[in-house]
């Protein structure tokens, strides 16, 4: 269940009208780790173990993308939404990122508001690719990614997630009520299909913000781009990590930000950020 019904009252001008809008239900999910509670993410309700996988590999929680866990979901509610996930993963599967101190709330909005403590990201290897892609590539993207995003049609109220692989077929997209939460169920139905190496472009709706940014890189995407602009730190860490990182796709058009190297089309603005 995407959305609920809920009865409102439409003020325009002179005019007051009964409406019933379609809202994105936004449910809880309790993640249990070992028998003790890891995080409460809030989510709209559906693909959660794409969901629980995903968050589990970009935060580094599970350290290889090659074991997946047995997830339980289970204390459904009336409507039948799953209200905790739980697992059991061997020490040697626990990445540093279970170490890392971080408080039992995952709000939809910002999958870095639940930390209580920010470190200093293991950059690793930058991504290396080959691959490149013309401006207009990105615009179909978006077109494609644009098509799935039925509950957004519908509520108006979900971001959407989209990965394409080397020739810019879609190969999966997801919606949630959180930007954070759409990429992580695209990038676990991937890495529970095995096929995550296939991916190497990801479109997001909304903006791009630091850990999304972070998410494209444990998935190893080269290609990151959104509908509207990143943060400043999502492009520093664009270019320390490697990944072409574009804003602002909208009409045809898009800016560069970030290893503008791969994109070959000059109708693309590179911007080349100076100290004042």
């Amino acid at each position: 269940m995407a959305t609920r019904s809920y009865e409102g009252r439409k003020f325009d001008l002179q005019v007051v009208e009964s409406v019933l809008d379609a809202l994105t239900v936004e449910e809880a999910l309790q993640i249990t780790i070992n028998g003790k509670p890891f995080t409460l993410s809030m989510r709209t309700p559906g693909a959660d173990q794409e969901l629980v996988r995903g968050m589990l590999h970009s935060e580094d929680i599970i350290n290889s993308p090659r074991f997946h866990p047995e997830v339980h979901l289970g204390i459904e509610k009336e409507e039948g939404i799953v209200t905790v996930a739980e697992l059991n993963i061997p020490e040697q599967y626990l990445g540093d990122g279970y170490s890392s101190s971080r408080s039992l709330l995952s709000v939809s909005s910002c999958g870095i508001c639940g930390k209580t403590e920010l470190g200093e990201p293991d950059f690793g290897s930058a991504i290396a690719s080959d691959i490149s892609f013309s401006a207009e590539l990105f615009s179909e993207m978006f077109r494609q990614m644009n098509q799935h995003q039925q509950d957004f049609m519908e509520s108006g109220g979900t971001h959407a997630a989209a990965l394409f692989d080397r020739t810019g077929r879609l190969i999966v997209a997801r919606e949630d009520i959180g930007r954070h939460n759409a990429v992580d169920k695209a990038v676990g139905q991937l890495l529970l299909e095995g096929r995550l190496d296939q991916a190497k472009a990801m479109t997001v709706s909304g903006r791009i913000s630091y850990e999304i940014t972070i998410k494209a890189f444990r998935a190893g995407i080269p290609f990151l781009a959104a509908v509207s602009a990143p943060s400043s730190l999502a492009v520093d860490y664009a270019k320390e990590f490697g990944i072409t990182l574009l804003g602002f796709c909208r009409d045809g058009r898009a800016t560069c930000y970030s290893n503008p190297q791969r994109v070959n089309n000059t109708r693309i603005q590179t911007l080349n950020h100076k100290a004042p």
